[in-house]
């Protein structure tokens, strides 16, 4: 797919940026008084594209009452068009490499294309944390890292380096808190698969009663099925600035009884229970350390994705519904045109990781990875990673409906994150640091 004029005129003006060395890349003034004007409180552009058919912004969802199910606000839309193999080239522009692969690999693989919805809102705090913290935000050395912030959320509102969407992505405003119940299907050429349930605790370290310096997030997950990997446990401390200090991972091994240090939870070592099909930083689009990449904003561009899956996550469906040969059942799934951030991570000369580049596609409106394609040691496309965007209403996030890895090449895939079997998900609990010590893992793991 070629670029358009756009996105060659601010890729090159990223490259610029690049070889300038590491940007002080604070909000100006003059961009900070555009938020909540033309931009919105997070950066993205407020008005509609010129067809109309990306419409203004206007504050997203409305809040649904806590204990209220929102349902499917969107139910009464009908499809505007499907796009198939017979005729993704009317489309082409605006459709990704790995999507294209997709439609031509498997015949039954369609995209049902809806009206935009432009659904993503956060709590009026946030907005006023994006742009008091955006003024002072800076890069560390080599973007590994966000200096000069407390709360987070997006640091780089209007971004201007490959990087700085990586970290809006990573820092985005997902409650604070939570507990959450998701399921994985490694699944199999015949369409067979076998659950591997998770819990998983996230805590942004500034709801903790007492935050340790340097710390953006806390991580911890544990297996409960099946029996042959229950009880396998995983602990992060994901850094702020990462040139000072490295990931922080722990695991427990409930056959050994054992908490150990671990510092291949992170890069391209391949997830607990995932039969290889992807990697540590695969998980929720991207997370870690981005120090193995050159990253290069190529620019903004309107595009097809997985938008406003609330019949994807429908606790009607059962697994089974949603898994099969080759795909999941695209039927289920809703794509809206919307504008994204385009960019380009290529792995680093002298540094090792599986893929050799990688494709981000990113929503404007809530710094969600949206798509993203990566690319072996021969630069052929492999992996092509489909994120299902979903609103909560109730908690003024935006989330996922699950997330499914197409690998070309084993013609296998995954799907993460699906909980439609599974307890719904618990927002803004209080968590005491403790809960996310090593020792933490132990006791989860009995």
């Amino acid at each position: 797919m070629r670029p358009n004029a756009r996105l060659m005129a601010l890729g090159a003006v990223s490259a610029i940026a690049l070889l300038a060395g590491p940007a002080q890349a604070e909000l100006s003034a003059q961009d900070a008084a555009r938020l909540g004007k033309d931009l919105t409180p997070v950066g993205a552009e407020a008005a509609g594209n010129k067809d109309g058919s990306i419409p203004a912004w206007t504050g997203g969802l409305p809040p649904t009452p806590a204990g209220q199910d929102p349902g499917n606000p969107y139910a009464g839309d009908k499809p505007l068009y499907t796009v198939t193999a017979a005729n993704f080239a009317q489309y082409k522009d605006k459709l990704a490499p790995g999507q294209i692969a997709m439609l031509q690999r498997y015949p039954t693989y369609r995209m049902n294309v809806y009206p935009t919805r432009r659904s993503a809102g956060l709590p009026a705090s946030e907005y006023e944390i994006v742009k008091r913290e955006g003024m002072v935000a800076q890069l560390a050395d080599g973007g590994n890292g966000v200096l000069n912030v407390d709360l987070g959320s997006v640091p780089f509102p209007v971004p201007k380096t490959g990087v700085e969407p990586i970290w809006n992505h990573m820092m985005r405003y997902r409650g604070g808190t939570f507990i959450r119940y998701g399921t994985e299907f490694p699944v199999h050429t015949n369409g067979s698969f076998t659950p591997v349930r998770r819990t998983e605790w996230y805590a942004r370290s500034s709801a903790l009663g007492s935050p340790e310096p340097n710390r953006m997030s806390y991580y911890k997950n544990i297996v409960t099925a099946p029996s042959s990997i229950a009880g396998e446990a995983i602990l992060t401390h994901d850094p702020l600035d990462q040139v000072k200090e490295a990931r922080l991972a722990w695991t427990y091994n409930p056959g050994q009884r054992r908490v150990l240090r671990a510092p291949s939870v992170s890069y391209d070592s391949p997830g607990t229970g995932t039969d290889g099909l992807r990697t540590m930083d695969d998980y929720d689009g991207f997370n870690g350390a981005p120090d193995r990449f050159d990253w290069k904003l190529v620019g903004k561009k309107e595009m097809i994705i997985p938008y406003n899956n609330f019949r994807l996550g429908d606790r009607a469906l059962k697994y089974k519904d949603i898994i099969k040969e080759g795909h999941i059942d695209q039927e289920l799934v809703r794509y809206e045109l919307h504008r994204v951030w385009v960019v380009q991570a290529t792995v680093k000369s002298g540094v090792r990781h599986l893929y050799s580049k990688r494709d981000f596609y990113i929503d404007e409106d809530s710094w969600s990875i949206a798509h993203k394609d990566q690319y072996d040691g021969r630069g052929e496309l492999w992996r092509i990673h489909e994120l299902f965007l979903r609103p909560e209403p109730a908690e003024q996030i935006m989330h996922y409906a699950g997330n499914a890895m197409y690998d070309l090449q084993a013609r296998r895939y995954i799907v993460h994150s699906m909980n439609n079997e599974e307890k719904p998900a618990k927002y803004g609990l209080k968590y005491e640091l403790s809960q996310f010590s090593p020792d933490s893992l132990r006791r989860i793991g009995n």
